[in-house]
């Protein structure tokens, strides 16, 4: 990239259409609780040796919402039953999941916790922790596993892609599947177009 920017200089005066940096430095959102949660673990970011613990969670704290996808009890207990007694560290939702009956003891430390969830962690004798709180047991993250929600399991990445073309399982947006309905896709210009 640079050599390129060098040689277009060269030749035809600087080119600006690539400076835009694309990463965040604070969060889009105004609450002032995650504010003051960034102001805390960028101070520990700076300050602390040891791992990168902390810029992990600082940059995930500046994460839009679809890049902190929920992450459900079910997922936790199938990560956690070789983990011993850690706390599951989570920049994002805890959500519950009627689908497991035996919740674990879990120590969990979210950025929120549903109601159903907070309900059966407490039941079943576990806890949860505020990053605050995380902060102050575990300034390092030790003891701790990092989760993240999976990115790809909304219903908007079934459809990237070209629906219709050869070996592409891209999702089409139609009303109902029949035979007036994109049917010949990709086949002709007549049916969305032709491939």
């Amino acid at each position: 990239k640079q050599w390129y920017q060098r040689r277009v200089a060269i030749t035809a005066g600087i080119v600006h259409k690539k400076d835009r940096k694309v990463h965040r430095k604070e969060p889009k959102s105004q609450n002032v609780y995650l504010r003051l949660l960034v102001k805390l673990y960028r101070f520990l970011s700076r300050r602390t040796t040891g791992g990168n613990f902390n810029q992990v969670i600082l940059r995930r704290l500046f994460m839009s919402r679809q890049n902190r996808p929920a992450l459900s009890l079910a997922r936790i207990t199938r990560q956690m039953k070789s983990r011993g007694d850690k706390t599951v560290v989570v920049v994002g939702t805890v959500t519950d999941d009627k689908r497991i009956f035996e919740v674990p003891k879990l120590r969990v430390c979210a950025l929120r916790v549903t109601e159903g969830a907070r309900t059966r962690i407490i039941k079943a004798g576990g806890t949860i922790i505020t990053f605050e709180q995380l902060a102050v047991e575990s300034p390092l993250g030790q003891n701790t596993v990092l989760m993240q929600g999976r990115r790809n399991a909304r219903e908007a990445n079934r459809h990237f892609g070209a629906p219709g073309l050869p070996k592409t399982h891209a999702k089409p947006f139609v009303r109902l599947r029949s035979r007036n309905h994109e049917m010949a896709r990709g086949k002709r210009k007549s049916r969305g177009y032709k491939a």
